[in-house]
């Protein structure tokens, strides 16, 4: 795997043309996680599907479409079109420099304009494949909770299930302590339209109590639900990008 802290000679030689291109978040994750969850998590599949491409990694883009938790103090946001612009520079830069095979992964759940970008750039530069890291990731994902023990919590953002990845991800960084707000389904529909203050008031979507976790949501489990997840998801995803490749004609 290749890095920004490799030099241009070392891309040169290896002859690579797979690019992995991260987007994580700045964005709260409740009271007692961090701001950059998210972006640790871009990184961690970055790197972990980089080794399993012989890829080019590119750094992380640190902010998304965050406008849900625009709201809390830290949270940076920016449009949709913002983002995408600026990936379909860095993509259109890349091809030039004979990145033929471009892999996009993000940290950020709320990455909601994903389909609209591979849509648009692949219609644009019909000489690339960008594919989608994620595409069909829902049985792996189910396959990395269950391994986890973290299975059937029914948690969308900052729960005990965030706790864990970020006790994993980056050490000393989460502080103790219950928190979140378990959103029922008839409010849940309309998060689209409000900002998630007002619907869970703390910024945790997922509650977590240490009385009631059993010790559950812990480093190991964040460990065991990363690992298991791209393991599984990576071996789709070099099928998926070879299928991709062979329909686009790009060897």
């Amino acid at each position: 795997m290749l890095s920004e802290r490799s030099s241009t000679k070392d891309l040169s030689d290896a002859g690579v043309d797979t690019a992995i291109l991260s987007v994580g978040a700045t964005e709260q994750c409740g009271p007692n996680l961090p701001l950059n969850l998210d972006t640790l998590l871009a990184g961690y599949y970055a790197r972990a599907w980089g080794e399993v491409l012989g890829a080019y990694v590119l750094p992380i883009l640190p902010f998304n479409t965050s406008e849900e938790h625009a709201s809390f103090r830290g949270t940076v946001s920016l449009s949709p079109p913002t983002v995408m612009a600026v990936l379909e520079e860095v993509v259109a830069g890349l091809r030039e420099q004979g990145f033929r095979k471009q892999v996009l992964t993000v940290g950020h759940g709320g990455s909601l304009w994903r389909g609209a970008f591979l849509k648009h750039v692949n219609r644009r530069f019909g000489d690339i494949v960008v594919v989608d890291a994620h595409r069909g990731a829902e049985p792996a994902w189910e396959e990395a909770l269950r391994e986890a023990g973290l299975a059937g919590r029914n948690e969308v953002h900052g729960g005990a299930l965030s706790r864990a990845l970020a006790m994993f991800l980056p050490p000393g960084s989460v502080s103790e302590g219950a928190h979140g707000t378990q959103v029922p389904e008839s409010l849940a529909e309309h998060a689209d339209y409000v900002g998630w203050d007002r619907l869970a008031p703390d910024g945790s979507w997922g509650r977590y109590d240490p009385e009631e976790d059993g010790g559950l949501a812990n480093a190991e489990a964040g460990r065991a639900l990363l690992e298991t997840f791209v393991f599984r998801q990576g071996q789709r995803l070099k099928e998926h990008l070879a299928g991709a490749c062979r329909l686009k004609g790009i060897a």
